[in-house]
């Protein structure tokens, strides 16, 4: 592991995801991780569900951990698929619904950024402002 987000970056992602969640009129919760899936920059919007905190914590360290998105664990985790029961594992720490996305350089996986407090598809679309943040920064 060469490279990882760093807290100025983090910043800008957030407020990018910050942007989205305002445009849909939903609070979120909005995490930051580096490689590892630990945490770089968390930001709680007013009125975010307090069970967002770490839903979207859990939900970047998903992507870290299993290095992809969140919502790819959706189909293999239902019950008699080859994933089921993940989200019972890693001290139940797993999340296997969107919000969670890696964040590459060539590559390389050098974060992630977990979202949380709407439905699955609001807090997709709030985390993917993130990530197409990243990427111009990036590009």
């Amino acid at each position: 592991m060469s490279e990882s987000i760093t807290l100025s970056t983090a910043k800008e992602l957030i407020d990018a995801a910050e942007e989205a969640a305002e445009e849909i009129g939903v609070s979120m919760v909005i995490t930051v991780a580096n490689p590892a899936g630990n945490l770089v920059a968390q930001h709680r919007m007013d009125d975010a569900w307090l069970a967002s905190v770490s839903i979207s914590r859990n939900k970047a360290y998903t992507a870290a951990a299993l290095q992809m998105p969140t919502h790819e664990l959706a189909d293999p985790t239902q019950p008699g698929e080859s994933l089921w029961g993940l989200q019972t594992t890693d001290e139940n720490r797993l999340v296997v619904f969107g919000g969670g996305y890696p964040l590459e350089v060539d590559g390389e996986i050098v974060g992630t950024i977990g979202v949380s407090g709407g439905e699955v598809a609001q807090d997709m679309t709030v985390a993917e402002a993130g990530v197409e943040r990243f990427d111009e920064l990036t590009s």
